[in-house]
């Protein structure tokens, strides 16, 4: 890749971070090149975009804290 397309690349990766800040989506850059690069692939964007928030439901879900216990009696 010749610099002039390095830095395009790069301009359309900040261009496409800031939108993503204002969407609020909680996608950090790396995360952001690498559903941009899979979409390039070929990949469907609606079912990337179903990927991810199957992915963080799951995540969210086993790193939640167990109920919490009663406390244990101090005397």
């Amino acid at each position: 890749m010749d610099s002039e397309a390095a830095k395009t690349a790069r301009e359309s990766l900040d261009l496409a971070f800031h939108m993503s800040n204002i969407l609020e989506t909680g996608l950090d850059r790396h995360t952001l090149s690498v559903l941009i690069a899979l979409c390039d692939l070929g990949l469907n964007p609606e079912a990337l975009a179903a990927l991810v928030k199957e992915l963080r439901r799951e995540t969210s879900s086993s790193t939640s804290p167990p109920s919490a216990a009663p406390p244990s009696s101090i005397i």
